[in-house]
C-alpha cells in the first residue's frame, strides 16, 4: 500500500463565515467509485452534510437525491418539469445549499458530483443565479450563505489521458441526454483544469504511462496537490484531510477565470517531459480566417487541450476565444479589444488587463494580439507552431488589414457564426450559435 500526496500549503481566512463547500468530481468507473469513498469517509465526521444528484434518469425528468450525515442517508425523488442539468441546479441544489447552511449544526458542506454537473458551470451558477423562495432568507446568489472550500477530482489513471483525448459525445457513455453537446474529452479536462486537488487511482497502471500522466497533469494543474492511490479503501479521514490541507492559500477555490486572465497558471513546468509539452504560441499579427481553420487539424492529434485568444483579420473589434480537448474545439466571442472600445468603456475595463495591455500597446492595432497555449502529449510543437505561423497574414495582407479593413471584410471568413468542430451543418450552428455558452462564459 502506497499513498503519496505532493506539493502544497494553505492558509484558512477565519474571517469568513459563509458555510464551506467541497466539491468533489469524477468521471463514471473508478473514479466514481473513489468520489463514493472520499464522500462516504467525509460524511463520518460531525457538522457534514454529503449531497449527491444522481442524473441517471434525468431524461425522464427524475433525479434522485441523496443526502448522507453521520449515521443517516436519506434519497428523495424529485420530477422536473424540464429534465436538464439547469434545472435540477435552479430548482433544487442551489435552493438546498441555502438551506443546509442556515442550519448550525452544519459545518460543512459536501457535494458528491453526477459526472454530467462540471464543478466550473455549479461554481457560476452559485455566483451568479438568484436563489428566491428560501424561508427566513433574502432572495440573491447561494454564494452570500455558501463558500467554495475545494474542488477536489477523482481521476482514473488507466483511463483518463484517453477520455480526454478522444472525441466521444458525453451523450454516447450515456452520461447526457442525446441533445447534450459536450464530449468526455471537454468534461475530463475541465475536471482537471478546475481543480484544487487530485487523487489519481493508479492500480494496474505502468511505470511509462503514469510518468506520462504525471507529466500532463503537472501541466495543467501545476499547483494542484497529488495523492497517487494504488489502494482506495487506504484513503481515510486522516489522508484525505492531510490533501486539503495541502491546497495552495491562492488555489482557485471556485473562481470563474475570464478569457484575459493569465494562461498559464501556477507555474508549470516549460520543458518537455515523456514526450509532454506545453506549447506557447504568439503573434502580433492576425490569423487569416480561411488558413487558421485549415490550420486547426494540428490541434486534434497527440494534443490534450488548446485554448486562448485569437485575433481574426476579418473581426478586427472582437476577441476570439479558443480552446479545444482532445478531438473538439470551440470559438467564440469573449467581448472586444480595447482598442476598439471608447475611453469610457477602457476605464470600465479590469485594471490587470489594461494594465497588460499598456506594456504591449501598439500603434497601429493596440492591444490586438494572439496569445495560445497547447499541451501536446503525442505531437510535434515544431509542427504545431509551423501551421500556426502558416495561418498567419502574410506582409502584403498585414497592409490590408491596416488599410483597407473594407478589404479584408470580403474574405471568406469560417469563423462568421463562430465555430465548433468537428464542423456542424452551417444552418444548425447559425441556429444554435445563440444559445450555446462557452467555456469562459460568454455567449459563443
Amino acid at each position: 500500500m502506497k499513498i503519496v500526496i505532493e506539493r502544497g500549503t494553505r492558509v484558512l481566512d477565519q474571517s469568513d463565515r459563509r458555510t464551506p463547500v467541497v466539491l468533489l468530481a469524477g468521471f463514471s468507473g473508478p473514479a466514481m467509485t473513489g468520489v463514493e469513498h472520499i464522500a462516504a469517509t467525509l460524511s463520518e465526521d460531525a457538522g457534514t452534510v454529503v449531497v449527491h444528484h444522481d442524473l441517471a434518469e434525468l431524461r425522464e425528468g427524475v433525479v434522485r437525491r441523496t443526502v448522507r450525515t453521520a449515521g443517516t442517508v436519506t434519497t428523495t425523488v424529485l420530477e422536473l418539469a424540464h429534465g436538464c442539468v439547469s434545472c435540477t441546479l435552479r430548482a433544487d441544489l442551489l435552493p438546498m445549499l441555502c438551506t443546509l447552511a442556515a442550519r448550525e449544526q452544519v459545518r460543512r458542506i459536501v457535494l458528491a458530483l453526477d459526472p454530467a454537473i462540471e464543478a466550473e458551470a455549479l461554481c457560476h451558477a452559485i455566483d451568479t443565479v438568484e436563489v428566491t423562495g428560501v424561508a427566513d432568507r433574502v432572495d440573491g446568489p447561494a454564494s452570500r450563505n455558501v463558500r467554495i472550500e475545494a474542488t477536489l477530482t477523482c481521476l482514473d489513471g488507466q483511463q483518463w489521458l484517453a477520455d480526454a483525448t478522444g472525441d466521444e459525445a458525453l451523450a454516447d457513455r450515456g452520461l447526457a441526454a442525446a441533445d447534450d453537446e459536450r464530449t468526455v474529452a471537454q468534461v475530463a479536462v475541465g475536471q482537471v483544469d478546475f481543480a484544487d486537488a487530485l487523487v489519481v487511482l493508479t492500480a494496474g497502471v505502468d511505470a511509462l504511462d503514469r510518468g506520462r500522466l504525471r507529466a500532463v497533469l503537472a501541466r495543467m494543474a501545476p499547483a494542484a496537490p497529488v495523492a497517487w492511490l494504488d489502494e482506495l479503501p487506504a484513503f481515510d479521514a486522516m489522508e484525505i484531510g492531510a490533501l486539503l490541507t495541502r491546497i495552495p492559500a491562492d488555489a482557485r477555490r471556485g473562481r470563474i477565470f475570464g478569457a484575459h486572465a493569465p494562461l498559464l497558471r501556477g507555474q508549470p513546468p516549460l520543458t518537455t517531459d515523456c514526450g509532454v509539452a506545453l506549447i506557447e504560441f504568439a503573434a502580433r499579427r492576425p490569423f487569416h480566417p480561411a488558413r487558421l481553420h485549415e490550420a486547426l487539424d494540428v490541434l486534434f492529434d497527440g494534443v490534450v487541450t488548446a485554448r486562448g485568444r485569437i485575433w481574426l483579420a476579418t473581426q478586427p473589434d472582437q476577441v476570439v476565444w479558443l480552446e479545444s480537448a482532445g478531438g473538439g474545439l470551440r470559438v467564440g466571442g469573449a467581448g472586444r479589444w480595447l482598442a476598439a472600445m471608447s475611453a469610457e468603456e477602457q476605464a470600465d475595463a479590469e485594471p490587470d488587463r489594461r494594465a497588460m495591455a499598456a506594456l504591449r500597446w501598439d500603434e497601429r492595432f493596440g492591444d490586438r494580439d494572439v496569445s495560445l497555449v497547447i499541451l501536446a502529449h503525442d505531437a510535434d510543437p515544431a509542427e504545431i507552431r509551423h501551421a500556426l505561423h502558416w495561418a498567419l497574414v502574410e506582409d502584403d495582407e498585414l497592409l490590408l488589414v491596416d488599410r483597407a479593413p473594407e478589404r479584408v471584410a470580403l474574405w471568406e471568413d469560417p469563423f462568421g457564426e463562430w465555430h465548433e468542430d468537428p464542423c456542424a451543418d452551417s444552418a444548425e450552428a447559425s441556429a444554435a450559435a445563440s444559445e450555446r455558452i462557452n467555456p469562459r462564459g460568454e455567449t459563443a
